[in-house]
């Protein structure tokens, strides 16, 4: 599904260097590395403040952990994601309220978030799922109108951007009152380990994220709030500054695949290619289809492609509202339609920066055998 080797051989000499430089210089926790990496990507996004950690799911409870929320209140967000996205909303005794997604987007639906807003929502979480942006515009309206936060998780969309109707342009992760990413080694902007961040426009929030971070503190042994301890290495940092110089044409590469991929399929009724929205700059985390037949035939064309040795990837097979650690919430099937479907039909294929249109042709080649096989027509 991922090729980090390749990508790695392409820019070994700067990765080597820098990581000799971090091991030499002795600064492995913090240090100038991380700084200059913290200003790159804070003039790559167009924010005041990133916030650097230890990985995604500590960005995004981090993030919680800021807004002083109290045990009870509610969180808005979507089922169709990974578990990191609840699971720190339930981790900190929050409530998650799910919502259904758009069919073509798979993202959080607009039109049905104002009906789950009650007394004790404090939050929305929109997930820029696969590569693709939410509709942001109006989900930063409802939570102007109702006076919620929004923490964009921008895991799957780094480089992601966003046009609003007026023509303004805003990368993924800036649009929000704080916006969360993860830097495992899958996604487009990749450590060599694990990494996540937190950005922000708002200064009170920025500090008290950073004091978080670093166990409730922001003088050494003095603890003003109870934290936790994330924090990037120096070595993850050097490594991301470097990929992120890169990050641009990484996703252009995706894109290029995911057009050849739109070439080749584009004849095929079985399958729904992905929709790039159009206020959407879509980077391709993942290319994801929809088997329009449901689960038994994609699970049949899934497992023809690994007996082709071509990796597919089922994200995800089980909504969150559907998963027993979730089922104390009260949710049950049918609850989110659209939601359910998708986790009937979804099938995501091969996607990285290091794709050629000879690996497209393979895949897609396959793929249509699978189909075929799969109809009974072979």
């Amino acid at each position: 599904m991922v090729d980090t080797i390749t990508q790695y051989e392409r820019i070994r000499d700067e990765i080597d260097q820098a990581v000799a430089a971090v091991i030499r210089s002795g600064a492995y926790i913090n240090g100038p590395v991380v700084q200059q990496f913290r200003e790159n990507l804070a003039a790559y996004l167009g924010v005041e403040h990133v916030i650097p950690c230890a990985n995604g799911t500590d960005a995004l409870q981090i993030a919680l952990m800021a807004l002083q929320l109290r045990p009870g209140d509610e969180v808005i967000t979507t089922a169709f994601t990974f578990v990191a996205t609840a699971e720190v909303i339930a981790l900190l005794g929050l409530k998650p309220v799910f919502v259904d997604v758009e069919p073509d987007t798979y993202n959080l639906n607009p039109q049905l978030i104002e009906a789950a807003i009650t007394d004790k929502t404090r939050a929305i979480i929109p997930v820029h799922l696969f590569g693709q942006p939410a509709n942001m515009a109006p989900i930063m309206e409802l939570a102007r109108q109702h006076g919620l936060y929004v923490i964009e998780d921008n895991a799957q969309a780094i480089g992601a951007a966003y046009t609003f109707a007026d023509g303004q342009r805003l990368k993924t992760g800036a649009i929000g009152h704080i916006g969360t990413t993860s830097f495992y080694p899958s996604k487009n902007l990749g450590a060599y380990g694990d990494g996540g961040a937190i950005f922000t426009q708002d200064e009170e929030l920025a500090a008290r994220m950073w004091m978080i971070c670093n166990h409730g503190s922001s003088r050494r042994y003095y603890h003003d709030v109870v934290g936790v301890n994330s924090r990037l290495d120096a070595i993850q940092a050097a490594i991301l500054d470097i990929k992120l110089r890169h990050l641009d044409a990484y996703n252009q590469a995706r894109i290029q695949a995911a057009d050849q991929y739109d070439q080749l399929l584009k004849e095929e009724a079985g399958i729904g290619l992905p929709l790039r929205a159009a206020y959407a700059h879509h980077v391709f985390h993942q290319y994801t289809i929809r088997i329009k037949e449901g689960r038994e035939k994609r699970d049949a064309i899934q497992a023809y492609l690994s007996q082709q040795h071509i990796p597919a990837m089922i994200y995800y097979p089980v909504p969150l509202h559907l998963q027993a650690a979730y089922r104390g919430y009260g949710y049950k099937p049918g609850d989110l339609p659209v939601t359910e479907q998708l986790s009937e039909e979804v099938l995501s294929l091969p996607m990285h920066s290091e794709l050629t249109q000879e690996q497209t042709e393979h895949v897609s080649g396959h793929l249509k055998a699978a189909l075929k096989q799969a109809a009974g027509i072979c």
